[in-house]
């Protein structure tokens, strides 16, 4: 009896992105995140960051509850996770990604970016 083993989906190169951009996006599944589209509302997640730890409960459709920073969402505030970026203006979409730094859409201080993520965590 024989058995065959599914071969994985791979990242391909997009051809109008420099290498540097392809690297980046390779380099991103490799160390692992969320994507937010995949979430049940309810869903909470720990954030660790350079300077703070943040606790999202995913809401619907990219937005989310989000608290641990002492001035701009020391309770929950109901936010719009755009995604994370590289520390540029490029953004990967609803996805939260260690090494990346977390962007969304706050209703009083427009975008965030926040330091580099260090670790993400599903919580109970």
């Amino acid at each position: 009896m024989s058995t065959t083993a599914e071969t994985p989906t791979l990242f391909a190169p997009h051809p109008n992105f420099s290498d540097a951009i392809n690297r980046n996006i390779v380099q991103s599944d490799i160390e692992g995140g969320v994507d937010l589209r995949h979430l049940l509302p309810g869903t909470v997640l720990e954030v660790q960051t350079r300077n703070h730890v943040y606790r999202l409960v995913s809401a619907q459709e990219g937005e989310a509850w989000i608290s641990g920073h002492p001035v701009l969402c020391p309770a929950p505030v109901l936010v719009d996770i755009h995604g994370s970026t590289w520390g540029g203006s490029m953004i990967r979409e609803r996805y939260i990604g260690r090494g990346m730094h977390l962007e969304f859409g706050h209703p009083d201080y427009w975008r965030i970016t926040t330091s580099q993520i260090l670790d993400i965590q599903e919580k109970n």
